[in-house]
């Protein structure tokens, strides 16, 4: 089934991809009507987590954000399928960096890089970035179900010299690569709500208190590696622009989780800025009435 599901559906995808950006945002906004206004995908999750860390805005403010939202989610969807077919230029031109010395620099004193970032803005064509840097480059990422879609995404990201790996792999691929002094970049959407049973840390995420990731800090101590924040924004439609912000040049010198606290400020700022280009279909704060008594 999963064969003949990605024998049907790939064409699709790769015609979509060679669409021409004008028709491509029209298609984008035939789905959006379709997501919003008929089948309200995860309507009800999206507006509760808004009510729940925007207490004060009104429910006319709500909506606003909710639909623009859900056409920022469209555009996001079709521009994962144009990744297929892209070129390097019209990628770089759509998606770009405001101090990319900041990474050249590290590169040049030898060291390693953990990028943080979270659910903000887009980081389907982020994989853009290995073509301005040595690293070897990898991406923290969730298998998907499907081994043949999954095998494509690796494809189309390796295009870059970019290389999906999972949370399981993630630990001794890193130390393989540290063991052999090999410079890494390796990129962690770190905003998603852990397990309960790996929840070491908790804090306050948008005011409501909920178990925060810690991988990514416990990493870059163990391995010494220099923990920078890729702050995204949205430009204008199809356009992307990433600052490079370093929350921790010798991680070791930090505290537990203050560098994990610090990148969670970084993301509540642009969330705050910006609120409909955070990804509120998930559900970020399903573990707030678990809170342990501690953290009360």
């Amino acid at each position: 089934m999963q064969l003949l599901a990605y024998i049907l559906i790939y064409p699709f995808f790769w015609l979509v991809s060679i669409l021409p950006f004008r028709i491509l945002y029209a298609f984008s906004d035939l789905i959006y009507l379709f997501i919003y206004s008929v089948f309200g995908y995860r309507k009800k999750v999206v507006q509760e987590n808004l009510k729940l860390v925007f207490p004060d805005k009104s429910s006319k403010e709500i909506n606003n954000i909710t639909k623009k939202f859900y056409h920022h989610l469209c555009d996001m969807v079709v521009e994962a399928m144009k990744s297929m077919t892209i070129s390097e230029a019209e990628m770089k031109k759509r998606y770009s960096f405001t101090n990319i010395e900041v990474l050249k620099k590290l590169e040049e004193e030898n060291r390693s890089v953990i990028i943080m970032c979270g659910h903000y803005a887009s980081w389907e064509w982020s994989f853009i970035l290995q073509t301005y840097l040595s690293h070897k480059g990898f991406a923290v990422y969730k298998r998907l179900n499907n081994k043949y879609f999954d095998r494509l995404i690796k494809r189309i990201r390796a295009k870059y010299n970019s290389h999906l790996i999972t949370t399981k792999e993630t630990i001794q691929i890193l130390k393989a690569s540290h063991a052999k002094n090999k410079l890494t970049i390796t990129g962690f959407v770190a905003d998603q709500s852990p397990k309960l049973n790996k929840a070491y840390h908790w804090n306050s995420f948008m005011g409501v208190t909920v178990p925060i990731h810690t991988g990514a800090e416990m990493l870059a101590k163990e391995l010494d590696q220099v923990v920078v924040f890729f702050d995204v924004r949205k430009v204008k439609r199809g356009y992307y622009q990433t600052t490079f912000k370093t929350i921790a040049e010798h991680p070791k010198e930090f505290k537990n989780y203050e560098i994990t606290d610090a990148f969670k400020c970084l993301v509540e700022e642009q969330i705050k800025e910006e609120p409909e280009y955070y990804l509120w279909t998930h559900k970020r704060w399903k573990h707030r009435n678990n809170v342990p008594n501690e953290f009360k």
